[in-house]
């Protein structure tokens, strides 16, 4: 038993990176379904934590047996851990009670994982110094943490995907258990049993594993309402596009980002107010990926060239090559006049280069932190260096009706970085009244006429957009600073009474 100690410890590292790996899982599923992502990532880090030390403090009733217990303690974890994604994606589209089944489900896996450590370094004890023991189980047990930390966003994610991840580290655990089975052989007096389960953990994992394709269309078909068409997992995001009778809709990480029925409400009302009256030569369009506020600002025969920056290379592939969006954004990307770059917009605009006569800012909406960002003075402000003396902003900014702080938290947030808001509003039907903020560097008046060609906006409906009623009337807000984030904590609370 002793010269195979070495390899036991290798195992401690696999436990604790498939332990981080199922609380990462269930954390990213959470944000994606429930959003809050930062009360989500809180909530359930904690209750793992916590269920890790009722794991360790169960341990100590467990007396006999030790290395067959440790083996059926892995083969559980490989079950409830390696489904774990499929379970949570289904039960938000089945349950009205899915909160209290994430965390149970949390709760289960972070007191089996809990159990792990104690019984291996029980069984260890009789073969190490206690000194030598804790050493080596800890540092193993961290570098494991490290491992599935890094692993996680960098590779997991986009490329595997969140249910084959949870499948690949479910196999892992249940490998654990029947390598355990032949390790730990003298410490076990009937194995044979053991193994079977073994066995069958594996198959069913390798099972739903070949099947991952299917789960994963299957949970989404019961998320969205209509035919999904199109479905893939960037470095970024999950990105969705289904199709029904009204046209086909859009949803990043669940979200609806368009419907391709009434898009060109929204799109027109961010790009022509921003251009009307004016002979831009050289535009930034910050977002947009989708290409659909490009097709607006192309219609602008002043126009010599876009600079479109949108951080996911697979959403600008795809309003490229994707047959109905290509054609609904009307090949704006393939143009001359346009250059794409796949780069965080903050990062891109920080660095000094040329000069633009317009921006226009379609970024999703100030959901996270890593979001929140992109709506702070500080961004504004760097903002302010790319742009020429007579340029004008246009910002989408949420809804001043369902999200009324956090639409003037926008506009504030823009003054204090020393620009002229003109807020403004239009109706899209799959969104409501949205909101708009436009800026220049000094006052001015808000446009009077559309000279290119719309669907939705003319003279009198561009007028009657800087109307507010005193239902979507300013409120007092703090302003969104790169310190606070007050914006996403406004933006959370507000849309949270709307879910």
């Amino acid at each position: 038993m002793k010269n195979r100690t070495p390899i036991l410890f290798l195992n401690v590292l696999i436990i604790a990176a498939c332990g981080l790996i199922y609380e990462l899982l269930a954390s990213t599923v959470a944000s994606y379904v429930l959003g809050d992502s930062v009360t989500q990532f809180s909530l359930i880090i904690g209750l793992y934590l916590s269920a890790l030390g009722v794991g360790a403090w169960v341990s100590k009733f467990l007396d006999r047996d030790l290395a067959a217990r440790f083996v059926d303690v892995e083969l559980a974890v490989a079950l409830c851990g390696g489904l774990s994604a499929p379970l949570l994606f289904l039960a938000f589209s089945r349950l009205d009670w899915f909160r209290l089944f994430l965390y149970a489900l949390v709760f289960i896996i972070g007191v089996l994982v809990g159990l792990e450590l104690p019984i291996l370094m029980r069984i260890l004890r009789e073969h190490l110094d206690f000194k030598e023991l804790v050493s080596r189980v800890l540092s193993f047990d961290y570098l494991g943490s490290l491992f599935a930390a890094v692993l996680f966003p960098m590779f997991l994610v986009p490329r595997l995907g969140l249910v084959r991840t949870s499948i690949v580290f479910g196999l892992l655990n249940a490998l654990v258990g029947l390598y355990g089975t032949f390790l730990l052989r003298p410490l076990i007096s009937t194995v044979s049993f053991l193994r079977i389960r073994a066995a069958f953990v594996i198959i069913v994992l390798l099972v739903a594993f070949a099947q991952a394709d299917r789960l994963t269309s299957w949970t989404e078909d019961e998320l969205y309402t209509d035919e999904i068409v199109y479905a893939a997992s960037s470095d970024y995001q999950r990105i969705v596009v289904t199709s029904g009778r009204a046209g086909f809709n859009l949803f990043l990480n669940g979200n609806l980002q368009f419907s391709s029925a009434d898009e060109y409400r929204y799109h027109e009302a961010l790009v022509h107010p921003a251009l009307a009256g004016t002979s831009p030569a050289q535009v930034m369009i910050l977002g947009g990926g989708d290409g659909l506020a490009l097709r607006e600002v192309l219609k602008y025969r002043s126009v010599k060239r876009v600079v479109l920056v949108d951080l996911d290379p697979k959403m600008t592939s795809l309003a490229r090559t994707f047959p109905p969006l290509a054609e609904l954004n009307a090949h704006a990307l393939r143009d001359p006049r346009v250059e794409v770059v796949n780069e965080d917009a903050m990062i891109w605009i920080g660095r000094a280069g040329e000069k633009f006569d317009a921006a226009i800012i379609d970024f999703p909406d100030p959901n996270s932190f890593s979001l929140g960002k992109l709506y702070t003075t500080r961004f504004y402000r760097l903002l302010r260096a790319r742009l020429t003396p007579e340029a004008t902003i246009a910002v989408q900014a949420t809804s001043p009706l369902y999200a009324r702080r956090s639409y003037w938290c926008i506009i504030r947030t823009m003054e204090a970085a020393g620009l002229h808001v003109l807020p403004y509003q239009a109706t899209v039907p799959s969104f409501g009244v949205w909101g708009f903020a436009l800026a220049r560097f000094r006052p001015f008046d808000p446009p009077t006429h559309v000279a290119v060609p719309s669907r939705f906006l003319d003279d009198a409906m561009l007028a009657s957009m800087f109307i507010f009623p005193r239902d979507m009337a300013p409120v007092p807000v703090e302003i969104n600073r790169l310190d606070n984030q007050m914006l996403v904590r406004y933006y959370e609370d507000e849309w949270r009474k709307w879910s």
